[in-house]
């Protein structure tokens, strides 16, 4: 493989992870206004939410086989574009249960092009023989500040819930399609036979880690608008700048993130990553006003981003041969997080208040610390070579 071509694999990787966060911070933003064209509470909320989840793991797990024979590129090429289409059928959702059945598409659609470009982004990796993850990830909080500020600005705008959803998706559609020649392909060799051999329990451990990061970091970008709406009394444009914010700060963390990781070592860095997230959101909790949180919620970004490309990656690497199956197991794992995180957010919302709620993601960050020491130490990572040239091995910190 040709550096030029791993140069342009990497970059359009990075722009794939953009456009996803793109498209997920314009549906993220628009929270308050589509709890407002349909009446819907902070649970009624957690429920689309739900669906959305449930959608991504049926897809997921449905399609796992596939992902396993023909890697995660050809699943990625068809996904991306697809992703921007059920976008687009959110926003024109007429009535409440059209709604849930286009966000049940998109997340099934976005599920598979989060596994599929978290599997590409596995596959540069072990070409780089370094850490790179958390630079893919990076893409994904800056696609994330874009759909942020798009969301703000229409909000200002006066534009509808349904109008911004369509305007990103008539954005990313074209952009998915160009993307998709630029992958390089991730399969394992035919020959192998190993497809459908039973994953290492290793991957489960790291799935369970990506469970609760997932959980932990779906809880504070999902709730954040609504707190500063509902909560601080914040109007619509400035709580829909709570998620770009958040976006920017772990951008600027996941910039930083492969040089922390490759100086501490994998499971220092995790440690410190709940701690310090444990810490920021208590901020936002116990804020008396919107300044104070949107300082909480900068601090949680920057201290909890490195937490879930880390998983991804160590999964990348752990199972030689059959990246894409770990990939998309842990991916599915974590993506239950997201599932359960909105359900009992939004109850315990109604229950008491969104500042009870969003406590839940302190006690999560601080189970992240206590679960780093069980992340594997010192695997190696597979480093793609030519077809017929042995594997070089690249050892990683733990």
């Amino acid at each position: 493989m040709t550096s030029r071509v791993l140069v342009r694999a990497r970059l359009g990787t990075v722009l794939t992870f953009a456009l996803a966060g793109m498209l997920c911070g314009v549906w993220v933003s628009r929270t308050p206004a589509l709890a407002d064209k349909f009446g819907m509470r902070e649970g009624d909320v957690g429920m689309a939410i739900l669906v959305w989840g449930i959608g991504a793991i049926i897809a997921m797990q449905g399609l796992r086989g596939v992902m396993a024979r023909l890697g995660g590129t050809a699943v990625l090429r068809v996904a991306a574009p697809l992703t921007a289409v059920s976008v687009a059928l959110v926003g024109l959702a007429p009535t409440r249960p059209l709604l849930y059945v286009a966000v049940a598409l998109f997340g099934m659609t976005f599920g598979l092009t989060d596994i599929g470009m978290n599997a590409q982004g596995s596959a540069v990796e072990r070409s780089y023989g370094r850490p790179v993850m958390n630079s893919m990830h990076a893409g994904w909080c800056a696609g994330g500040i874009s759909g942020g500020l798009i969301g703000s600005f229409s909000a200002s705008a006066g534009l509808s819930f349904g109008e911004t959803l369509i305007g990103g998706a008539i954005i990313a559609l074209p952009l998915t399609i160009v993307l998709g020649r630029t992958y390089i392909d991730d399969r394992a060799p035919a020959a192998s036979g190993r497809s459908r051999a039973r994953l290492p329990l290793v991957v489960y451990l790291i799935g369970a880690l990506a469970f609760v990061a997932f959980m932990m970091e779906g809880t504070i970008a999902d709730w954040s608008g609504l707190f500063l709406n509902r909560e601080l009394g914040a109007t619509q444009s400035v709580a829909a700048l709570a998620y770009p914010l958040f976006e920017a700060a772990m951008l600027g963390g996941r910039l930083v993130g492969d040089r922390v990781r490759a100086r501490l070592g994998t499971r220092r860095m995790l440690t410190y990553a709940g701690l310090g997230t444990a810490a920021a959101v208590s901020i936002v909790v116990l804020a008396p006003a919107t300044p104070f949180a949107l300082v909480g919620f900068g601090l949680a970004g920057l201290m909890v981003c490195t937490v879930v490309p880390t998983t991804i990656s160590v999964a990348g690497s752990v199972v030689p041969g059959r990246s894409a199956a770990a990939v998309g197991q842990v991916g599915a794992m974590g993506y239950g997080g997201l599932i359960l995180g909105p359900v009992v957010i939004g109850f315990l919302a109604d229950a008491a208040s969104l500042r009870v709620g969003l406590g839940l993601a302190v006690v999560l960050a601080l189970l992240i610390a206590a679960s780093a020491r069980f992340v594997p130490a010192r695997r190696f990572m597979v480093v793609a070579t030519e077809p017929d040239a042995e594997p070089e091995k690249v050892r990683l910190a733990a």
